[in-house]
């Protein structure tokens, strides 16, 4: 009676059965998590809360507080039930005044036996007996009525003797239970030690993907910050050349104001004397005296012979201002221009996306390649992988392609080479072969890359339709840059040296999503992650002069 009582008193009130992780409110009542959970969730748009027990309101969504106490006796209670079902589950047959567990059933019988009645229990060979079971009807065949003793290994059943020597099983291979169910049982422990070993591998690439989750943030704070850093150094500056176009602007306009005010005041002396000499011309033209008019110089006389000279000096032109004077237009236009340069860098920057974003496509990677769990890093085996052979796997070469496609834009990513002197990095068409000669990347009009093969010497080319372009560099560098100019057609290829240094340019007119691909022939091809200081200084000048590549 004290068991069920204590059962009513550890229901939750709205899915009626014991409490599965107890929760409390305020007004203390306790209800299962999730159960509380789903109530205040339908309550969300009421704009108010309450609790199913009381019905008392709540203005904010009540918080809620773990009960451990309550938790701990819900689990002993439950432990004990079991425990009690498990004695009182399957009891003795011939134990009928009270219930006592049994220890062993019988198949002949079809009757379960305590200690007691087993000791006094026939020992003969007919009766087989077992742990307890209520199902001893199961334990017989449905033909003959008799134990199930064999295992027809042709047909995959259980069988009793009858069925082996006059049943539709006469002839076929038997064996003994116990011996089938021992090789049935290892079978099943090879498959829990493969099915171990896959959840630990899903386990460590949890983890691995939880770690990379982690670092998300502290990625990303740091992404903001050079933007930050960036934006921040070009509106300092646009700002610093602002000013310098408006000084320049202002000083040249004093100094053509002084220059042309002393020009204008040495005009203004001219035109007094011409002024002074014309009214002594015209008085000389009213004389009425000729010997006064005669006696008076020549008329070109009265012009100042230093004044003619000057005239001729500057070739007649005081009036105007020297080239000198005039605004330094050019100047201004070419500060002007620098500010262009600059505003084109950051359209040219907002394009580019982060190397983080590529990542390799398992379903296309050819079995001989082992992709790494962060799908960053290809590398060349000689074990054969145990993947599907599917319509999207590379079958005839070493390669695999990333999940993303570009449509549009201007990107890049990056690559470093490790212990390997034959491989091929660039992008190609989804609708690229999987198999055959023309399926290796640069051998089909559908994809181009950069080669590096060692025969003699190192030698690089750049290769599309089985077209190389063989380079003439000297290349010391394993890390390489992949540029993606979309709307432009431009695949580019960069050796990451310092400084950067550009290898060629393929250049057509695309039709189909572009997707970053590998060919590797022994060791391995890493899609690089992050930028070391001398990379930030190298994209912030990239970026000062337009440079795709970031």
């Amino acid at each position: 009676m004290a068991s069920i009582d204590l059962r009513d008193e550890l229901l939750c009130s709205i899915c009626l059965s014991t409490y599965t992780d107890p929760v409390m409110l305020r007004c203390g009542h306790n209800f299962c998590q999730v159960c509380i959970g789903r109530v205040l969730d339908t309550q969300v748009g009421s704009g108010v809360y309450s609790c199913p027990e009381c019905r008392k309101r709540f203005q904010v969504r009540p918080a809620l507080r773990r009960n451990i106490n309550l938790r701990s006796i819900a689990e002993r209670f439950l432990i004990s039930q079991q425990e009690q079902e498990e004695i009182t589950g399957i009891c003795c047959t011939y134990c009928v005044d009270s219930p006592v567990p049994a220890v062993r059933s019988c198949l002949h019988c079809e009757a379960s036996l305590c200690d007691k009645h087993l000791r006094v229990h026939s020992k003969g060979p007919e009766h087989v007996l077992t742990d307890p079971s209520t199902s001893l009807e199961t334990r017989k065949c449905s033909v003959h009525k008799k134990i199930l003793e064999y295992y027809c290994t042709e047909d995959a059943a259980c069988i009793c003797v009858s069925c082996s020597l006059i049943g539709e099983h006469r002839g076929h291979r038997v064996e003994m239970l116990e011996e089938a169910s021992e090789k049935k049982k290892k079978k099943l422990r090879n498959v829990l030690q493969k099915l171990i070993t896959k959840r630990e591998e899903t386990e460590e690439r949890v983890r691995s993907l939880e770690e990379r989750r982690r670092k998300a943030p502290e990625k990303s704070s740091g992404e903001a910050e050079r933007v930050t850093a960036l934006c921040t150094d070009i509106r300092r500056r646009v700002d610093d050349l602002e000013k310098k176009v408006l000084s320049d602007i202002s000083r040249q306009e004093k100094e053509e104001s002084l220059s042309l005010s002393a020009l204008i005041q040495k005009l203004e002396i001219k035109k007094d004397e011409l002024s002074r000499k014309m009214r002594h011309i015209e008085e000389l033209c009213n004389m009425t005296d000729p010997l006064t008019v005669l006696q008076e110089p020549d008329t070109g006389d009265l012009c100042d012979p230093e004044e003619e000279g000057g005239d001729e000096d500057t070739g007649g032109h005081d009036e105007q201002p020297h080239d000198g004077d005039d605004l330094d237009v050019s100047a201004i236009s070419h500060t002007l221009h620098t500010l262009c340069d600059v505003i084109s860098g950051i359209r040219s920057g907002i394009y580019v996306v982060s190397p983080a974003d590529i990542l390799l496509d398992v379903t296309t990677a050819a079995n001989n390649l082992l992709i790494s769990d962060d799908l960053k890093t290809a590398t060349f085996t000689e074990e054969k992988q145990k993947r599907p052979e599917t319509a999207e796997r590379f079958q005839s070469y070493s390669q695999v392609m990333s999940r993303r496609g570009f449509t549009s834009g201007r990107h890049y990513w990056d690559v470093e080479i490790s212990r390997s002197r034959d491989w091929r990095v660039g992008m190609c068409y989804p609708s690229t072969d999987r198999r055959g000669d023309q399926s290796r990347i640069g051998d089909n009009n559908k994809s181009s890359c950069l080669w590096r093969f060692d025969y003699d010497d190192d030698e690089y080319s750049v290769v599309h339709d089985s077209d190389m372009m063989w380079l003439p560099h000297q290349i010391s560098s394993d890390r390489f840059r992949i540029c993606l100019d979309y709307e432009a057609g431009q695949l580019s290829f960069y050796e990451l040296c310092d400084p950067i240094r550009h290898l060629d340019t393929f250049t057509a007119a695309f039709s189909e999503p572009l997707h970053a691909v590998l060919w590797v022939c022994g060791g391995s091809i890493k899609i690089s992650e992050g930028e070391d200081v001398r990379s930030r200084k190298r994209r912030r000048i990239c970026l000062e002069n337009g440079d795709i590549i970031g």
